[in-house]
């Protein structure tokens, strides 16, 4: 129980960390950047996510958090149960659907785009505002998420019998 949320807890901190870097410099980087640059690196970035690195944090999260939840709850920790059963569904609509409905499409229009086009600058500009708006949402739920993850691990009966056990071993 313990340790299906102490996996859920690390997924979630690795897609929040990940979504949380395009907010803090990716995308301010790109923005700096002559339109056709911009174009170019997004379009090579989006084609390089897709790999088993950022698969089990992406995918993983939301089973991962369901998982944690059912186990909590048939050791009678409904508390902790909650929580995770919340951060899933905060995780599945406002991280992964919200990804796969609007960040996803953006960025397959975006890979039809030809960089050198006159009209990059103006794509790249109407891309970029509406791509860091969905991004920050998106960063913003599984930071909640990730909140409600930590929560419900503390909730957990004897978790600080646990702490301390760890401790001692150490």
């Amino acid at each position: 129980m313990r340790l299906a949320a102490l996996v859920a807890l690390v997924l979630n901190g690795a897609i929040f960390g990940f979504f949380y870097a395009w907010v803090c410099s990716t995308m301010w980087g790109l923005d700096q950047l002559p339109a056709d640059v911009a174009i170019r690196a997004m379009q090579g970035m989006n084609a390089s996510v897709r790999n088993m690195v950022f698969a089990p944090a992406f995918f993983g999260t939301g089973p991962a958090l369901l998982i944690a939840a059912v186990l909590c709850w048939w050791r009678g920790a409904h508390r902790a149960a909650w929580l995770l059963a919340l951060a899933g569904g905060v995780y599945l609509s406002g991280g992964m659907l919200l990804t796969m409905l609007v960040n996803v499409p953006m960025n397959a229009a975006l890979a039809l785009v030809d960089p050198s086009a006159a009209t990059a600058g103006d794509v790249w500009q109407a891309y970029s505002g509406r791509w860091q708006t969905w991004n920050m949402v998106r960063t913003v739920a599984t930071g909640v998420a990730l909140v409600l993850t930590g929560c419900a691990l503390l909730a957990i009966p004897g978790h600080k019998t646990a702490a301390v056990t760890i401790a001692r071993a150490t």
